[in-house]
């Protein structure tokens, strides 16, 4: 867990583990008016994301996803039973049931603060980046990972547009921007415009060339999606 004060404590970030699925969650609020906001929370984490949020005092106001994701059972239904006066939001062309459907150019906002919401297919065609231009932040789902980037061999995938995603949406952003991925594998828990453009292995080589990375990667099919997908379209509640 991390934390990060604005000036004067005027914002609120943490980001959290779930350690089985390598998802992380985060919390954002505005610490004057004590409205939040939970991006891709875990149906196992459900528990402590709510235990957090009583004990700082917050309101949830909304419980986000950044797309359909397939490794794990998304925590918005269960955070709402919880919390009553939260409302989910996912990508409208997801199709995905939620209270609130995004799409390219929304605004997502708590307090004084505001997440503008880009969409970023390629991954998966619902697939949203959502930009923290106070402070310079944005979150990326699976579009980009922490050099690396997400898979594109089912549920809509497509290289082509991942590519053209990354390049327009995110790489277009400034450099010092702290990029914060939904999943991170090997311990490591940010990055930055600057360094990804400079040093991702496969998102700095030629169109041509990175459609033909991911076509030849072969992954092995991912072990949870036959539970996660069907309940992630209902809000991860049954």
């Amino acid at each position: 867990m991390s934390a990060f004060a604005g000036k004067q404590q005027e914002f609120l970030f943490r980001q959290l583990l779930d350690y089985k699925s390598f998802t992380y969650t985060y919390l954002l609020a505005d610490t004057t008016t004590n409205e939040a906001v939970i991006i891709d929370p875990v149906i196992e984490m459900v528990e402590r994301d709510c235990q957090i949020v009583k004990d700082l005092g917050l309101n949830l106001v909304y419980a986000v996803n950044t797309h359909v994701h397939a490794d794990h059972i998304t925590g918005t239904g269960e955070i709402k039973k919880r919390l009553p006066t939260c409302k989910s939001m996912i990508a409208q062309i997801s199709k995905a049931v939620a209270d609130i459907k995004l799409k390219e150019g929304d605004v997502i906002k708590f307090g004084s603060h505001q997440l503008e919401v880009r969409s970023t297919p390629g991954h998966t065609d619902g697939c949203l980046t959502y930009v923290w231009q106070q402070q310079g932040l944005a979150f990326t789902g699976d579009a980009i990972l922490v050099r690396g980037c997400g898979r594109t061999d089912f549920q809509q995938g497509d290289p082509s547009v991942l590519y053209d995603s990354v390049h327009n949406k995110i790489f277009s952003l400034p450099d010092n921007f702290r990029l914060f991925p939904a999943h991170d594998y090997t311990g490591q828990t940010m990055t930055t415009v600057a360094e990804e453009r400079k040093y991702n292995p496969r998102l700095t080589k030629p169109k041509e060339h990175f459609i033909k990375i991911m076509e030849d990667l072969k992954l092995p099919y991912p072990k949870q999606i036959d539970r996660a997908l069907p309940a992630n379209m209902v809000c991860g509640v049954f």
